[in-house]
């Protein structure tokens, strides 16, 4: 859904810090990424590096199968003429675009996730779960925000970019508007973070933390 759907329009969510305009731009499918790296953490907690970076890898084959399909829906024939027709085939490019720009980004900054959140596990005997945490998602975040900001523009062309204003300073607005966006995400995660390890461990009858640093 994300990737699909991800560059299909472009939200304004600028607000004022006084007499201060901060601007930003998002991509719809901004809006629930954040939750993947929540997702990863609580797989490393549980699981390890190995087993999670084996899911990172699933998801890569899911968003390959993504792009089949829609490749294989607009090389078999359809009825010609029909409305949707161009609506199916623009939903399909900005698809392309945004499975490969996420792809190159997901992979990117998944990984740092993962080997970040190991190395912060083992530098405190398992201890400080905050930190894990934070300190993984936090710099995988900016890996992400960089990564899917060049590669969809240079590859894709679907930033709405003027063309009467300085090209670079438009590229960091966007990545600073979605780091920002992940940054405050990631901070409130935490919470359930913790509760979500919490449970589970109980759930799941798993141990964390020192338990599973040599995985």
């Amino acid at each position: 859904m994300l990737n699909i759907l991800g560059i299909s329009r472009f939200l304004d969510l600028s607000f004022r810090l006084g007499s201060l305009e901060i601007p930003m731009p998002l991509a719809v499918g901004v809006l629930p990424y954040p939750l993947t790296f929540l997702c990863t953490d609580l797989l490393s907690e549980f699981y390890g590096r190995r087993r999670t970076s084996f899911v990172v890898t699933v998801g890569l084959a899911l968003n390959v199968w993504v792009v089949f399909i829609l490749w294989l829906g607009g090389a078999l024939p359809g009825f010609e003429g029909e409305a949707s027709d161009g609506v199916f085939f623009e939903v399909r490019a900005l698809a392309f675009g945004a499975v490969t720009a996420s792809m190159v980004a997901y992979l990117a900054a998944q990984y740092v996730d993962v080997q970040l959140y190991h190395f912060w596990m083992r530098l405190t005997d398992g201890k400080h779960l905050w930190l894990r945490n934070n300190g993984s998602t936090l710099v995988s975040q900016l890996v992400d925000a960089i990564a899917v900001t060049l590669v969809t523009h240079f590859l894709s062309h679907a930033l709405p970019i003027d063309a009467d204003r300085a090209l670079w300073p438009q590229l960091l607005t966007f990545v600073a508007a979605s780091y920002t966006f992940k940054l405050v995400v990631a901070l409130l995660d935490t919470g359930p973070f913790y509760v979500a390890v919490h449970f589970l461990r109980r759930y799941l009858r798993l141990d964390t933390g020192r338990s599973i640093r040599a995985r």
